[in-house]
């Protein structure tokens, strides 16, 4: 199990190696806010907590995205959750750069087409995030008017599976649902489109 002193290494490896803070705190499956103070935390001047305490929790799920069995195997059950909604979908889009993985194995097991999506915290280091702007891959299907689902490996705070609805929805598509492996919040909904989650990982702690 990965110590707040073994993310705070990662972070630091992670920023030398160029990446974002946005993009850090994709890789470590933490918030924006959480990956700022790793990074922070990994200079050489001390910086205080924040206040109350991080609020976050890490979500290591290595030990399937290393072995593309296992992978296989927790795609397929992504996929399961959203067969419900019937055969009428033939897109699924996963978003950057950890759901991309578990959506090409969910788009296999729908017999979906496969896109992908490059949210906007990827561009974020300071400032400002909605000065960003998030992507498609032009390299996978396009959306085109079509209904998809939506694939991404944990749900943080919403925010990028909310971006990611509206920017489909921006280009005429309709989001009919959205799977994770990990939901942080409980979510059940986004803008209307349901969620769903293998695991849903709740903090609870006091505001003390």
């Amino acid at each position: 199990m990965k110590n707040v002193d073994d993310l705070i290494e990662s972070a630091a490896e992670l920023a030398e190696r160029g990446l974002s803070k946005g993009e850090i705190a994709d890789e470590l499956n933490v918030s924006r806010e959480t990956a700022s103070w790793l990074v922070e935390r990994s200079g050489s001047t001390p910086t205080p907590e924040p206040k109350g305490g991080t609020q976050d929790i890490h979500v290591d799920w290595s030990a399937i995205g290393r072995d593309s069995a296992r992978l296989s195997h927790i795609g397929a059950a992504m996929a399961d959750l959203l067969s419900k909604h019937g055969e009428e979908v033939d897109l699924t889009i996963g978003i950057e750069k950890a759901g991309a993985p578990l959506a090409t194995v969910v788009a296999r097991e729908l017999d979906t087409d496969l896109g992908t999506y490059a949210p906007r915290k990827h561009q974020w280091e300071e400032g400002d995030i909605e000065d960003s702007r998030g992507t498609f891959s032009r390299n996978f299907a396009q959306i085109r008017n079509r209904e998809c689902y939506v694939v991404d490996d944990t749900i943080t705070s919403g925010t990028t599976m909310t971006e990611t609805i509206e920017a489909i929805q921006d280009r005429g598509g309709e989001p009919v649902a959205c799977i994770v492996l990990a939901d942080k919040q409980g979510i059940e909904e986004l803008n209307g489109v349901p969620v769903y989650s293998l695991v849903q990982v709740i903090g609870v702690g006091s505001d003390e």
